[in-house]
């Protein structure tokens, strides 16, 4: 497991497990957890708000300060991000100064709309999951990204992200 990038970022759209996923990833890993949503200028947490989609202006600032914190934290570190754009992961792995692996969570529409209409106090409404889906650039083979299929419960999408980290590094 070694082998493996010392950050990591869990991403996708809005609903689809981000934060869950990386939080259970931390624990297992013995990492730190950064939410990228905490990296967030109050600026675009309003314009969220109010149901108004970011665009790039918004999200470059942001997610180069994401990526300056995930870098400055000691030893492994898993971060949430959607990370929807190449030129984002790009951006994340630029700004970190180091390597970055992406887990990006995949699953279809409805099964993240019904996710997403279940939570509870999230500043993203269910309305821009459109707009998320639009702006998503699925990740190619070319890039530092291994693709997770969301259709488990939480708890087995950690057991297989796990296994296979420890795959790979065997």
């Amino acid at each position: 497991m070694d082998s493996a990038p010392r950050l990591i970022v869990v991403m996708g759209v809005s609903g689809s497990g981000k934060t869950t996923i990386a939080r259970g990833l931390a624990e297992c890993l013995g990492g730190q957890f950064v939410d990228a949503d905490d990296c967030h200028p109050k600026s675009n947490i309003e314009k969220m708000s109010r149901g108004e989609a970011l665009h790039d202006d918004d999200r470059w600032p942001w997610l180069h300060n994401f990526a300056q914190v995930l870098a400055s934290r000691e030893g492994r570190v898993i971060g949430a991000c959607s990370a929807l754009k190449r030129a984002y992961r790009e951006k994340i792995i630029s700004a970190a100064g180091e390597p970055v692996l992406f887990l990006f969570l995949n699953g279809s529409r409805a099964l993240v709309a019904e996710r997403l209409a279940a939570r509870k106090d999230h500043f993203m409404p269910a309305i821009l999951l459109d707009s998320q889906f639009s702006a998503l650039e699925v990740p190619g083979a070319n890039e530092p990204v291994v693709p997770i299929d969301i259709s488990g419960t939480s708890e087995e999408i950690v057991a297989a992200i796990v296994r296979d980290l420890t795959r790979k590094a065997s």
